[in-house]
């Protein structure tokens, strides 16, 4: 069964169960103790700090192990803030940063910090200006992750970078997509990254401060990790995590060239085989195995569970696959299309056969959920004389929402309009997704006695 969803954990690298297996034997020891056992247990978490030092670009006496990649983003945000806190308690972030990122942003700002969110293009990127623009003489702490996680647009690191020296700001940039498949990126103050998104261990992250960086480790004191990750070390897993690291970075270059041929693909393929398809994200400034599309008409985790039972695993950004029903912040933020959403990526060591399969069972899974969900099919209907028209869809979720608009759109002559009521949050998004791509215009939403109303103007 092909596993398309690498980008939320990798299969652990043959390399990494190696060193696993080798450390539970050698490793088990604490390292703190001078004994031989201990020793021999030190010497294992030293050659691990250096090897995974040299990877991301530091000193060893620079990286911290953490338990897992999202504690050492909120050890390196709240750490950072505290150490510049004479400084000010301003915080800047990308409107497309992990949620880690956004939910060390949210604690922050509930502290009485302030927060600027710099906001994105359709692509998923920020620009160096916008940074630049939001830096104030109180800023502590800028942060942007190298590559988006949902879309894998790669972020113009160096840039943001330069602005943020020339302010004397530190960016704290979020590696955690990118570590093991392209090259670190220039210029962070810190830098964070997660060993089971590279096809190491889960349960080991990885922190990065540069020597000069103001850095005050919150919460209670621990003498280990240079007392910035509290708790015994968990050495047999860093190791793995270490030499894993080590081993997809060699293996990059190549693997790299052969994944973005297949996703170039992908991305070419599905909107000619699968009709009223976006592919978003960046075509050229992007990751190599990750590509992201989105299907109109379509119930998101439908389409999931219908792929699965094909015999893949892909993930998916879609409201319509989450508890909240609130569509992706990402995909909000670039303002594309949420509904029906699919992200593959793809594992190194992915065959051609079964991209080609992918490709195959694509179009017919769609269009059996569109079918079974009455989603218009061909041209719209012949116009009746009512100049406006009211389709009430509230509590209802996506993708009905969009089509009963779409089922509507022909009664209306040129120049009418359809109002959609809806108090569905994906709604915000999809509509205008949808006039974008059907070339309709969307006037704008205005309230109503519950949720919203959508108008759409028909333009052809």
């Amino acid at each position: 069964m092909p596993y398309f969803d690498t980008a939320s954990a990798a299969p652990l690298h043959p390399v990494a169960r190696q060193a696993l297996l080798a450390a539970l034997d050698e490793g088990w020891a604490d390292p703190a103790r001078l004994y031989r056992e201990g020793r021999r247990a030190r010497l294992l978490l030293d050659a691990a700090r250096e090897a995974a030092a040299e990877a991301v670009g530091c000193r060893p006496d620079e990286l911290t192990f953490t338990p897992s990649g999202t504690l050492a983003v909120h050890s390196g945000i709240s750490g950072a803030l505290a150490g510049r806190r004479r400084v000010g308690r301003h915080l800047v972030v990308s409107s497309v940063e992990h949620s880690s990122v956004l939910h060390s942003a949210a604690t922050h700002e509930a502290q009485g910090g302030s927060v600027s969110e710099v906001p994105v293009d359709r692509s998923g990127a920020v620009s160096a200006a916008a940074y630049a623009a939001v830096l104030r003489e109180d800023t502590a702490l800028a942060c942007l992750q190298s590559a988006n996680h949902e879309v894998g647009t790669e972020q113009p690191v160096a840039g943001v970078a330069e602005v943020c020296r020339a302010a004397g700001v530190p960016l704290l940039v979020d590696a955690a997509q990118s570590l093991g498949r392209e090259p670190v990126p220039e210029g962070w103050s810190l830098l964070t990254g997660s060993a089971h998104k590279w096809g190491g261990p889960p349960g080991v992250g990885l922190l990065a401060v540069r020597k000069g960086v103001r850095f005050a480790v919150q919460g209670p004191a621990d003498e280990r990790e240079s007392g910035r990750a509290a708790g015994f070390e968990n050495l047999p897993a860093i190791v793995a995590a270490a030499a894993s690291l080590r081993a997809v970075r060699a293996e990059a270059a190549a693997e790299s060239v052969r994944l973005r041929a297949l996703v170039d693909r992908i991305r070419a393929a599905v909107p000619e085989l699968v009709p009223d398809v976006e592919v978003v994200g960046d075509p050229v400034r992007r990751l190599p195995h990750l590509v992201t599309f989105s299907c109109l008409y379509v119930d998101g985790e439908t389409l999931l569970h219908e792929l699965d039972r094909a015999g893949f695993s892909v993930s998916s950004g879609s409201s319509c696959t989450s508890s909240t029903l609130t569509p992706s912040h990402v995909l909000r933020a670039m303002g594309v299309l949420s509904e029906g959403n699919v992200r593959v990526s793809l594992p190194n060591g992915t065959a051609e056969q079964d991209v080609d399969r992918f490709l195959e069972v694509l179009p017919r899974v769609v269009a059996e959920v569109r079918e079974r969900l009455g989603a218009p099919v061909g041209a719209p209907r012949g116009t009746a004389p009512a100049g406006s028209l009211v389709v009430d869809t509230l509590g209802k979720r996506c993708p009905v929402p969009v089509i009963e608009l779409a089922k509507v759109i022909g009664d209306v002559p040129v120049g009418g309009t359809v109002t959609v009521l809806s108090d569905d949050e994906a709604a915000r998004l999809d509509i205008p997704a949808w006039c974008a791509m059907r070339e309709q215009e969307y006037v704008g939403e205005e309230p109503a006695d519950r949720g919203s109303a959508h108008v759409v103007r028909r333009l052809s």
